[in-house]
């Protein structure tokens, strides 16, 4: 099936493989904060025993370098998409109080970005993450 849209998490080639597994995590729960009407129907299985929800379309796995990243960021901010990151200093707190610091800590421009997640029409995704592969 083609969706119209895209959910991309974009993670770090230079990344360990649990920050990897961790960040992109994160990034998806944001995507899914974002649009709750991204998430499908609860799951049961032939036994009745029930599921929690999942997304209603796949999620493309996507990675770079880090000047990749930062300029599917920066192309982003420059078409005002909301998007998630996950910088690098957030590995380093313990909560989400202090995550949130660590991104207000440093301008927009400044921010070492070791994960992107965004859900966009398919054309604005490609744009934004032009020069992206899939993660391997």
């Amino acid at each position: 099936m083609l969706f119209d849209s895209k959910i991309v998490v974009a993670l770090r080639l230079d990344l360990d493989a649990w920050q990897k597994l961790n960040v992109a995590a994160f990034l998806a729960s944001a995507v899914a904060g974002k649009e709750p009407a991204l998430i499908g129907q609860p799951y049961a299985d032939g036994s009745g025993v029930p599921y929690l929800a999942m997304f209603r379309q796949p999620v493309l796995v996507l990675s770079g370098s880090a000047a990749e990243l930062k300029q599917a960021h920066q192309r982003a901010l420059a078409r005002n998409l909301r998007v998630a990151v996950y910088v690098r200093a957030m590995f380093e707190t313990g909560h989400d109080e202090a995550n949130r610091a660590a991104v207000k800590a440093v301008r927009s421009a400044d921010l070492d970005i070791v994960g992107l997640g965004l859900h966009e029409d398919r054309k604005v995704a490609d744009k934004v993450t032009k020069g992206l592969v899939l993660h391997p």
